[in-house]
């Protein structure tokens, strides 16, 4: 039984979503709710709440076990990007690209063996 959670327009680059997910693939679900709440960056809060909707899904519609969970995979995509401009020096304008993405969660149950 495989859940999924994902969050939409998060405004942070996917590249520095993806640092964090690194961090996470694989892990127990519970760890890995401990590993995000240590670690410095944005993207570790905003991992961690679409983590916790995870969670509360397989709960609530599947009726499944929190500590037989696992991160099956988790992933950050590329979102729209918002072109925004800045005054520059002599009249020019300098782009200012303001990037966005999606991050998506799969938890999986463990194979008792």
């Amino acid at each position: 039984m495989e859940v999924r959670a994902s969050t939409k327009h998060l405004s942070i680059s996917a590249q520095k979503l993806r640092l964090v997910c690194d961090q996470v693939r694989g892990m127990d679900a519970e760890q890995a709710l401990t590993v995000l709440t240590y670690m410095p960056q944005k993207g570790a809060d905003l991992v961690g709440k679409t983590l916790t909707s995870a969670l509360a899904n397989a709960e609530n519609n599947f009726d499944l076990n929190r500590d037989a969970l696992f991160v099956a995979t988790i992933f950050a995509d590329e979102g729209p990007s918002l072109k925004r401009m800045k005054a520059g020096a002599r009249g020019r304008y300098k782009p200012r690209v303001r990037r966005t993405s999606h991050l998506t969660v799969v938890l999986a149950e463990r194979e008792e063996s």
